[in-house]
């Protein structure tokens, strides 16, 4: 996922998760962090060469921007375009027909149900990964055909978490 912090641009990959051991990729260099997190948003870091640090991450009310304290430092960290990585679309013309998830993480909330017709932009399924939650939206109004996981469950890259197929257009979609 693509992330803004300030003004610059940061892709950011969950390589590999166990327990409170976290491996990601920050552009191209990978760091090993051990994480622990409290419930209201603080967490305790603890990087491979044994420096230590406290954060407090504190999500707004959309969940996609943040406010990230450490070391007496704040950051303002915004998720780029976040829907854009939970649709597979092989030209840009053609419908979106399912939505996937970019890397590992577990789901918290579907917000959909099958046979629902939901609207372009709608959120459908809400998505913990690196300690963050993201909400998956759909780029067009569509048919929720299937809903291929539960609330609660562990998921890997790219994989595939719900089946769309295209409204019927004589609906009146909410």
């Amino acid at each position: 996922m693509k992330i803004k912090v300030g003004n610059k641009i940061k892709e950011i990959s969950l390589v590999n998760k166990e327990n409170n051991k976290v491996e990601i990729l920050v552009d191209d260099k990978t760091y090993n962090l051990d994480i622990v997190m409290a419930e209201n948003g603080l967490c305790s870091i603890i990087t491979e060469d044994g420096h230590s640090y406290n954060a407090e991450l504190k999500p707004s009310e959309n969940n996609q921007d943040y406010t990230v304290s450490v070391a007496f430092n704040t950051f303002h960290v915004e998720i780029v375009n976040p829907y854009q990585y939970g649709t597979k679309k092989a030209k840009s013309n053609e419908k979106q027909d399912k939505v996937f998830s970019p890397m590992p993480g577990k789901v918290i909330r579907i917000l959909v149900k099958e046979g629902e017709i939901v609207r372009a932009g709608s959120p459908v399924i809400i998505i913990e990964a690196m300690k963050m939650q993201s909400e998956y939206k759909v780029k067009d109004d569509c048919l929720v055909k299937k809903i291929l996981v539960n609330e609660g469950d562990n998921i890997a890259g790219n994989q595939s978490l719900i089946e769309l197929g295209e409204a019927p257009e004589e609906e009146n979609i909410n």
